[in-house]
């Protein structure tokens, strides 16, 4: 059997994710403690206890987010492993997908999304930005939405191409709010507000570029031992500064993730598409995108018991 690996990005975070994990497998415990360490704060206290709110915040929901899916590759890599073939995650996401495809190390990659989510917060204080989801199909399409929007009002982009009836905008406030209404004239069925702190993938994270940039490069990166698919442009990168260099780009450009999965499920259409972490966002756009492609979200004990029965390893 054949295993393609989704991880999932913000908003996939709740208040007790990994928890059960974390009592159940000495492995993910583990894991916890390691980010607990490389940031120094207790995002495993968060995860599992919350509130919300704080958790909810980009700095402490993107490290939280990448030890649930570091929790979950920890208990199950021995046996699924050998069998994965490709990788992606999902903005956020795609940081977990270079650590789970060996590419970087679990402290090294909490540095860094530590990091990412830190400048991200602060440049949507200094700069503050809206983003909001596009829902149904339109008969304008979202570039041209966007740049009539841009020129009346403020700017605003698309950032998350999410799957043929999903588009998420990104950009200044009056922007988005004018592209929304724009977007419920050309046929959305709704458009929904986004709770953010910024304008992510969008032109107003540019200041936040070179942080990152550094941050990235003070770490030791290795080529990936499986293609990890880029949001930027759904490359399958096998190419540890490649993977760098996407990384940043990513930080202003929209995440092609209906490109990304298109191109996946062409690849490996009898691949079991795994979404290794928090909730089943990324498992719901697959199955719009592609119904016929097996599925598994993963992220609970009783999944991650579901999945290692499903490699023939006893539970």
């Amino acid at each position: 059997m054949e295993y393609v690996l989704l991880l999932p990005g913000q908003g996939s975070q709740k208040v007790g994710m990994g928890k059960e994990l974390f009592e159940a497998f000495p492995a993910a415990r583990e894991v916890f403690h390691a980010v607990d360490d490389a940031v120094g704060a207790s995002i495993s206290t968060l995860a599992f206890e919350g509130p919300s709110d704080k958790l909810t915040r980009t700095l402490n929901a993107q490290p939280a987010l990448l030890a649930h899916s570091a929790a979950v590759w920890s208990v199950v890599q021995s046996a699924i492993g050998p069998h994965v073939r490709a990788a992606a995650g999902h903005s956020l996401g795609e940081f977990s997908a270079y650590h789970v495809a060996g590419a970087i190390d679990l402290a090294a990659a909490a540095r860094i999304v530590r990091r990412r989510g830190t400048l991200m917060y602060e440049q949507g204080v200094a700069h503050p930005g809206a983003m909001a989801a596009i829902l149904g199909v339109l008969t304008t399409s979202i570039d041209h939405i966007c740049a009539q929007a841009t020129a009346e009002c403020g700017l605003v982009v698309p950032a998350n191409y999410n799957s043929d009836q999903q588009v998420v905008i990104s950009g200044e406030v009056a922007g988005v709010e004018r592209a929304m209404e724009l977007a419920k004239a050309a046929g959305a069925k709704r458009s929904l507000p986004l709770p953010v702190s910024g304008a992510f993938h969008s032109p107003l994270m540019e200041p936040a570029v070179a942080g990152l940039s550094a941050a990235l490069r003070a770490e030791a990166w290795s080529d990936p031992r499986v293609p990890v698919v880029a949001n930027v442009d759904a490359t399958p990168v096998t190419s540890a500064s490649l993977a760098c260099d996407l990384l940043v780009q990513q930080l202003t450009a929209p995440v092609q993730w209906t490109r990304v999965i298109r191109l996946l499920v062409a690849q490996y259409p009898d691949a079991t598409f795994v979404e290794m972490g928090s909730g089943a966002v990324l498992t719901g756009l697959l199955r719009r995108l592609a119904p016929a492609v097996k599925t598994l979200s993963c992220g609970t004990v009783a999944e991650v018991e579901q999945l290692l029965a499903l490699a023939g390893v006893p539970v």
